[in-house]
């Protein structure tokens, strides 16, 4: 992509050569995601420094997003945890009850446009600059320390490349990249029937098995999303690496006769904005 730039072909190469940057830069986000987890690597302290390493080509600080994580995973699909790393959900009756700016605030939220176009320079140029909610003094020097990080790598960057070629690839990379990654986010979560219920019903393999989906994705696109559409049998066990998943699949008949959602199927996954409590499923607005 720099040689593209330096020797003054069209833009167009570069733009075509950022698709497949930003691929693998989703894989990169998944095996951040493990370090979380510190299921990359069998070592703590080594799925914490790679985590580190990789959170600043992902322009996301890893201890503080590994706190809003964990968090996901224990309060997920659960109507009364909601806001700790999901999609934005409100129950049917909760968006009947609420006044028309907040009605036209959740829709803007929820369009196409805002959750992947601008919701990727949004997460990921923007709102991961800034730490989470209740959060202690490691996870703020970790946001620090990773904005320090890619302010180095922008000014190394200035210096040897120049900061305009720097900045013509970054940013429709990471814009790329950011859709990619919060389009599996959602329909990892947000589908044809899925599974909300109150903190007294709340089951967490229930959650697991009915609220998240598995994608089933072509190879080739599982292997740029390193596996994450078992998502599943991520929810089972966070602590099995992404390289396990598909032999986990295949070796448990329980996990294995999990409907998958193919991607024709997930396209329509965008009309699904509200969870209705009465018929306990994903509905379009009224």
């Amino acid at each position: 992509m720099i040689l593209s730039i330096q020797h003054g072909f069209s833009y167009w190469w570069t733009l075509a050569l950022s698709v497949v940057a930003a691929a693998f830069l989703v894989r990169l986000f998944i095996l951040f995601h493990d370090c979380v987890h510190e299921s990359f690597l069998p070592s703590k302290r080594a799925n914490t420094w790679v985590g580190r390493v990789l959170g600043v080509l992902v322009f996301t600080a890893f201890d503080d997003w590994r706190l809003s994580h964990l968090r996901h995973h224990v309060s997920y699909a659960n109507l009364d945890t909601r806001g700790f790393g999901d999609i934005w959900t409100l129950t049917l009756r909760e968006y009947n009850q609420s006044s028309k700016l907040n009605r036209w605030l959740y829709r803007l939220y929820r369009n196409p446009v805002m959750l992947l176009g601008f919701g990727a320079i949004f997460n990921f140029l923007l709102r991961n600059r800034l730490p989470g909610r209740k959060v202690q003094h490691r996870q703020r020097m970790s946001v620090v320390f990773t904005n320090l990080a890619i302010v180095g790598v922008f000014l190394v960057a200035a210096l040897t490349i120049g900061w305009q070629t720097y900045l013509l690839i970054q940013l429709p990379v990471i814009w790329l990249a950011g859709m990619g990654g919060i389009w599996l986010f959602y329909v990892q979560h947000q589908f044809e029937g899925g599974y909300w219920a109150r903190r007294s019903e709340w089951d967490p393999l229930r959650a697991a098995m009915e609220g998240s989906s598995f994608y089933q994705l072509p190879t080739i696109l599982r292997w740029f999303s390193a596996n994450i559409g078992y998502h599943h049998i991520h929810h089972l066990n966070a602590r099995i690496p992404n390289y396990r998943l598909p032999e986990c699949y295949n070796d448990v008949p329980a996990v294995g006769a999990k409907e998958p959602l193919t991607l024709r199927q997930s396209l329509t996954a965008f009309r699904l904005k509200l969870w209705d409590e009465s018929q306990q499923k994903m509905v379009a607005f009224p």
